[in-house]
């Protein structure tokens, strides 16, 4: 089957190659893959930026969402039947979403939101995982809270709000100019245009911030938490809860410790709090989340459609900063160019 693999660690490390069919599992099943979409965390990937933790050995199939038919179940698959539309954010060490076929632990994938098609399931994964595992798991974010969510058009930043709005918070952002008004239908309710304005000298008195930036961002952030607030960044430092998340040896969970020192000591000194976030797989919440876009309480954002032998270039479209605002979908179908 065709597939883009890494090669090797780098910005060139990825290509088109021709890979055996996977091997299907007791618990796995497999899915013909009919579209794809791209994250950050694909790039982060194939750079190498968690090879001590993520031991992927190259080449290996890219890609971390999935939606598509069911071609195969194993012996030991409950709940999926040769058929069925899914979708999924296959678990770390097997990812594999730009290709022709994957076989996922069953765990992993969800019935499709029979509300959404096929490539606009595939924007969805991971950052409505991501979405959920911070705002619900995490944060435990009530009804009343204020929330802030940083690049507020962007695929993770866009489906925080309509989880934040739907748990009954109050919605912060930032944004420029021409995504004002998409972030507010998505129900911001306070958007601060950072071409304009300094987030951290208009917003105050917030419970969570959620930053995808990183450096100077990240470090702004926390003064606008009231006490015991809590500052989540999805791009680091890693801290120690990190390496326990991935079962690290000790050593490793010190240095994640020690990397995020700086950061850590300044928010004990404003009295909030910082961690660092890495979202897992998990079936059962994509079927919740499934629910919630079936009855419109939380809708894809789309930016384009590439076709799937052009996926490195949907890569570099991002890469590259060009995308407006939501996801980059890659598909199978034919004419979605």
């Amino acid at each position: 089957m065709k597939a883009f693999v890494v090669e090797k660690y780098g910005k060139d490390g990825a290509r088109a190659a021709e890979v055996p069919e996977p091997t299907v599992g007791d618990r796995d099943v497999l899915v013909r893959v009919s579209a794809s979409s791209i994250n950050p965390l694909d790039k982060m990937v194939r750079n190498g930026e968690f090879k001590q933790l993520l031991k992927y050995k190259p080449p290996f199939t890219l890609g971390h969402d999935v939606a598509g038919v069911v071609t195969r179940v194993g012996p030991a698959v409950h709940g999926f039947e040769v058929g069925d539309e899914v979708y999924a954010r296959p678990r770390d060490l097997r990812i594999g979403g730009f290709a022709e076929f994957i076989a996922i632990d069953m765990d992993d994938v969800a019935p499709k939101p029979a509300s959404l098609t096929l490539q606009e399931a595939a924007a969805v994964p991971l950052v409505a995982l991501a979405a959920w595992q911070v705002l619900v798991d995490r944060a435990d974010v009530k009804p009343g809270q204020k929330v802030l969510v940083h690049a507020g058009a962007g695929g993770l930043g866009s489906t925080v709000i309509q989880l934040a709005k739907h748990l009954g918070a109050t919605v912060a952002t930032t944004a420029n100019t021409r995504s004002e008004k998409l972030v507010r239908s998505l129900g911001a309710d306070v958007v601060v245009d950072y071409t304009k304005e300094d987030f951290s000298k208009v917003l105050s008195g917030y419970d969570l911030v959620l930053d995808s930036l990183g450096g100077a961002n990240l470090e702004k952030s926390l003064t606008v938490l009231k006490p015991g607030g809590l500052a989540i960044s999805v791009v680091g430092p890693p801290d120690a809860g990190f390496a326990k998340q991935l079962g690290a040896p000790s050593f490793i969970a010190a240095v994640m410790s020690f990397l995020s020192r700086k950061v850590r000591k300044q928010a004990k000194t404003l009295g909030v709090r910082y961690q660092f976030f890495f979202m897992e797989a998990n079936g059962s919440q994509l079927r919740e989340l499934g629910a919630l876009y079936d009855s419109g309480k939380l809708r894809p954002v789309i930016d384009s459609t590439f076709p799937f032998d052009r996926t490195l270039e949907a890569m570099a479209h991002v890469e590259q900063g060009r995308t407006k605002a939501g996801k980059v979908v890659v598909s199978m179908v034919p004419g979605n160019d």
